[in-house]
């Protein structure tokens, strides 16, 4: 039986040019309002595009989300593509993807732009002093969710727990990854080759991360490295800060990781797609054109693999081997998300009132699943008030 793809099909030029303004406004809208994260962002995309307009049915728009689960890239942005190229075809696949990046990318340049200018008075400062120990609950909780799904066996989880000995050792991310995914290929090919538990063996130690002096900055670098990430990074908004980091702050030497967590912090307080904080960046390092390079580097590979993958991934998926690599990816991700909250935890939790803000806010998020959105207007709220208390104790 075929599976329902989409409920109707639009073959002359009006109806394809209605159903690419259709897609502008709602992909526009989403972009705006999509506040929360991907899990958020994709829950509201079946309501509208299943539930309320049955553009697909149910099970088509499954089909997609294991799709973009299979490819790197930001998850909700691939899924809005997805969703544009069923209904209007390949002019569809680009509106829809524009559509939804370009509100949270003007926002999060408007919040770079004022913290270019602004970032040192201390009323920006409170805002993000609070933020900050929310970002590091918001990351480990993302590191909770893919757990859950990555780690499937004792295996997975000793895999899992060599590509975090890896990534705190500082091997690059990218080595991490993929390492995690060749070795967990082999295991697999070893383990039917001789049809026995084969032994765990190491971490591939290829693509270790090498100390170099800074680099002056530049924007063709800075499109290369987006663009780079985009095409390589499994594990969604998350993870991306491990990459940023990797490449940014300890290779190139172009951010602190003071800055890094303050474009994180941008990125969660703007609704749409996480991938924006690569805008953010761009724009502290190179103004308006830094901020265009990044975000065009960081999201054009998503462009490029949902055009392809549509018919590809599903068959490979059915494949043993590729599911293992694949499994092996995704705990390399998981490794990555630990990692890098670990690290960042020192500059964002620097004393009691970080503490506080980031012990409750880590039971409202784990045992209450409160909106991501709520805890950084909290945290913003809260910090505001510490430093209005220390403002009047002096």
């Amino acid at each position: 039986m075929t599976r329902q793809v989409a409920t109707n099909v639009q073959p002359d030029l009006h109806s394809r040019q209605t159903a690419l303004v259709e897609l502008a406004l709602l992909l526009f809208k989403l972009g705006f309002t999509a506040m929360g994260g991907p899990a958020v962002h994709i829950a509201m995309m079946e309501e509208e595009f299943v539930t309320r307009r049955r553009w697909m049915s149910r099970e088509a728009f499954l089909d997609f989300l294991g799709a973009t689960n299979l490819i790197p890239g930001p998850n909700s942005t691939e899924m809005a593509i997805h969703v544009g190229r069923v209904r209007a075809g390949w002019p569809g696949l680009l509106v829809a993807g524009i559509s939804f990046i370009l509100p949270a990318a003007l926002m999060v340049t408007a919040l770079a732009w004022a913290y270019v200018r602004y970032g040192a008075l201390p009323q920006i400062s409170a805002l993000l002093y609070g933020v900050k120990p929310v970002v590091i609950v918001i990351i480990a909780q993302g590191a909770y969710r893919l757990g859950r799904s990555a780690v499937k066996s004792a295996w997975l989880a000793t895999l899992g727990a060599l590509a975090l000995a890896a990534a705190t050792l500082g091997l690059d991310p990218l080595a991490v990854l993929f390492g995690a995914g060749a070795l967990a290929g082999i295991v697999h090919l070893r383990q039917k080759l001789a049809e026995k538990p084969a032994s765990l063996g190491v971490l591939p130690a290829f693509g270790a991360s090498l100390t170099a002096p800074p680099m002056a900055f530049s924007l063709s670098v800075l499109f290369l490295v987006m663009l780079k990430i985009g095409a390589t990074l499994f594990g969604g908004g998350y993870v991306l800060v491990s990459f940023l980091r990797a490449d940014l702050v300890s290779r190139l030497h172009w951010l602190t990781e003071r800055q890094l967590l303050d474009a994180v912090a941008a990125g969660q307080i703007t609704p749409g797609p996480l991938f924006t904080t690569a805008t953010f960046v761009g724009y502290v390092l190179g103004g308006t054109r830094g901020a265009v390079a990044a975000t065009i580097g960081i999201f054009l590979p998503a462009f490029v693999l949902v055009a392809i993958s549509g018919p590809v991934v599903p068959i490979l998926r059915r494949s043993p081997a590729v599911g293992a690599v694949l499994d092996g990816i995704n705990v390399g991700a998981l490794a990555l998300m630990i990692a890098v909250s670990a690290q960042l935890a020192h500059t964002a939790i620097v004393d009691w009132p970080t503490v506080v803000i980031a012990v409750p806010g880590a039971v409202l998020l784990f045992r209450y699943r409160l909106n991501s959105a709520w805890l950084v207007g909290g945290g913003a709220l809260t910090g505001a008030l510490v430093f209005w208390a220390r403002a009047l104790v002096k």
